[in-house]
């Protein structure tokens, strides 16, 4: 499937331009490497200039093309002001890739006296893409042309335990692009929702038993982002993504058991619930190993 991906790819983005957001590092650093060498002109958008500038070189010193507009994607002033910016510079964008994000691992009985954990969620997942993507619609419907990709997460499927603030953001950007979808129907304009799955990136490296969990790779990861490109899906999920919405769907309390057998198995985080009280979250024992493996990808 890789190599077909990686051979139709062209074909469909040679001299395309491509904004990714979060572009610096894990899956948005591996997506743009890969546009890039398929022919997109690609825009790395992220907070910290120094670190899309060694992306950018990287990516010229293959043979392929970028630029780079720093951007704090918590900040709606500053979103504006880049949208313009690419806007003025580069003309049009065909094809938006909201990627940055921000999950937080803790329980909402954890979070009880932590209301800014879902503030900030809210603000870089949903608030920050809804922003951008309204400072580059108008563009895309004058030019009847435009993909929005959204990277969504295996857990708005499957109701993920100690990721509620995370979730909620994820799901809320899920129902934002639904509602938007049907209205630029008529302007060509795709809407595709990815529901990745844990990806190892530097995004989940402060959670140590995700050393012990099936994960993805970020080029595992890009090539779920090139596959929407290519296809234009309303969605992409991992069969264990969609097995958890169908069962969630139809037996809802099944598929609460087999989330809370998880989120029992699993502990929480020292950060979450301090020192004193977390168990060793080290190396996986055989019970956690053998869920971990019938639902791979899940975040617990």
């Amino acid at each position: 499937m890789a190599s077909q991906i990686q051979k139709m790819l062209p074909k469909v983005v040679k001299d395309k331009v491509a904004l990714i957001t979060g572009a610096s590092s894990g899956i948005g650093l591996t997506v743009a490497k890969q546009l890039a060498g398929a022919g997109a002109h690609v825009l790395l958008v992220a907070r910290t200039r120094e670190k899309l500038e060694e992306v950018k070189q990287e990516i010229e010193q293959a043979g392929g093309k970028a630029s780079v507009f720093p951007c704090d994607l918590n900040d709606m002033t500053s979103i504006d002001e880049c949208a313009q910016k690419i806007l003025a510079e580069v003309g049009h964008i065909d094809i938006l890739v909201n990627n940055a994000g921000r999950s937080i691992r803790r329980a909402v009985e954890e979070s009880v006296e932590r209301f800014h954990d879902f503030e900030r969620t809210m603000q870089l997942n949903y608030f920050g893409a809804v922003r951008l993507i309204l400072s580059v619609l108008p563009h895309m419907i004058n030019r009847k042309n435009g993909h929005i990709i959204n990277i969504s997460s295996i857990g708005v499927l499957a109701n993920a335990t100690r990721f509620s603030a995370y979730v909620a953001s994820k799901a809320a950007l899920d129902a934002f692009s639904r509602c938007l979808s049907a209205e630029v129907h008529a302007h060509n304009i795709q809407l595709t929702s990815i529901y990745m799955p844990l990806v190892r990136t530097p995004m989940i490296a402060p959670t140590k038993m995700y050393k012990y969990v099936p994960t993805l790779s970020p080029e595992q990861a890009a090539d779920m982002v090139a596959k929407a490109i290519i296809k234009k899906p309303k969605s992409i999920a991992t069969k264990v993504g969609t097995f958890a919405a169908v069962s969630y769907a139809l037996v809802p309390k099944f598929n609460d058991f087999v989330m809370s057998v998880g989120y029992q198995l699993f502990p929480s985080s020292t950060a979450a619930v301090g020192d004193s009280k977390s168990k060793k979250a080290g190396k996986l024992n055989l019970a956690q190993r053998a869920f971990a493996r019938l639902v791979p990808g899940e975040h617990w």
